[in-house]
């Protein structure tokens, strides 16, 4: 196994062992709430955090709490991060192919 793949595949199982998963992606909104007397009338808008994702054929989204936002954050990123991962094997398995190497 070459370093790059062993390397690869290390830091995928970190990431699939340690930490939960989530797919999708992270959107912020800005929305004004109504009241008059309120900061967002002035043009200071409330920032709301959304997951969007796809779920049979639909895009989704759900709104993610303040207490949540840094795990879900985390989670997000964390399956990006395998994504790519699996990405860069799936690469190098196929330099293998090309190559006829086992």
């Amino acid at each position: 196994m070459s370093v790059p793949e062993r390397q690869a595949r290390s830091a995928l199982a970190r990431l699939v062992t340690q930490r939960g998963l989530l797919r999708g992606n992270l959107l912020q909104r800005r929305r004004v709430c109504g009241k008059p007397t309120c900061k967002c009338a002035r043009g200071e808008l409330h920032a709301s955090l959304y997951l969007v994702f796809s779920e049979g054929g639909k895009l989704r989204q759900l709104f993610v709490p303040k207490t949540w936002e840094a795990l879900v954050r985390r989670w997000v990123a964390d399956y990006h991060d395998a994504r790519r991962l699996l990405e860069e094997l799936s690469r190098l398995y196929f330099e293998k192919v090309c190559q006829r190497q086992d």
